[in-house]
């Protein structure tokens, strides 16, 4: 514990190297908007009113961002990716998205008669379309966020997140480095002492953690072990 003008110095210190870390992501926001992109054939997904095609899921805009949701074929909601969860819980709404002319929906790897009604049960209001039996990579997939590009009758991939890109859409992790304890996760690099969990705080009781905001969520047996992002 300091004193207020000794935090403060440590404080701006830090400032330093986080304006820094912010001009390196304009840069790389930038190299980003200058990449070259790949076009796709056309496919048709299927949707809240039956199958409609990858054009017209854009709805009339020039832009697309999908978050790609996993999906366990088959499986109860309870035991649908945490991963997936905490990404899409953490964004409701894309009104500001739309401000600037781009749709935002989600592609489920799963049959969309299995996806509807984990839709509804979640309360989620972005389009959902189903990928399923879809075997182009720059559609299909799950776990990772997807820009599109419409130019006339032609689509065009332009950027995709690998690994820990997808956090750009997770604002709770954000916030969460930002406070003294952070994530709490074992891989984190805090003082000794500070509290750490080994486990997956994504999940509780056998649920994703959102999942028990929704009514009717009721105690579920432990899952089975997923790969999920």
């Amino acid at each position: 514990m300091v004193d207020r003008d000794t935090w403060l110095r440590e404080r701006n210190a830090l400032l330093a190297r986080e304006k820094a870390h912010t001009r390196e992501g304009d840069a790389i926001a930038a190299a980003r908007r200058r990449l070259p992109m790949t076009g796709i054939d056309p496919v048709k997904l299927v949707g809240e009113h039956g199958p409609i095609s990858l054009l017209d899921v854009f709805d009339g805009q020039d832009q697309l961002v999908v978050y790609k949701h996993m999906w366990h074929l088959g499986k109860p909601f309870e035991e649908q990716c945490e991963g997936c969860t905490l990404s899409i819980w953490n964004f409701h709404e894309a009104s500001y998205l739309a401000a600037r002319g781009i749709r935002f929906a989600v592609f489920s790897e799963g049959p969309y008669e299995e996806i509807a009604p984990f839709r509804e049960f979640m309360g989620y209001t972005h389009p959902w379309y189903s990928t399923h039996g879809i075997d182009d990579p720059a559609v299909a997939g799950g776990g990772d966020i997807a820009c599109y590009l419409r130019r006339d009758d032609r689509i065009f991939l332009t950027y995709e997140t690998t690994g820990r890109g997808v956090e750009a859409i997770m604002g709770s992790l954000k916030l969460l480095d930002m406070t003294a304890y952070g994530r709490q996760e074992v891989w984190e690099d805090s003082p000794d002492g500070w509290p750490q969990d080994p486990t997956s705080w994504w999940r509780r009781d056998g649920r994703p953690v959102a999942q028990w905001s929704r009514p009717g969520a009721t105690p579920v047996r432990p899952p089975e072990q997923h790969h999920c992002h």
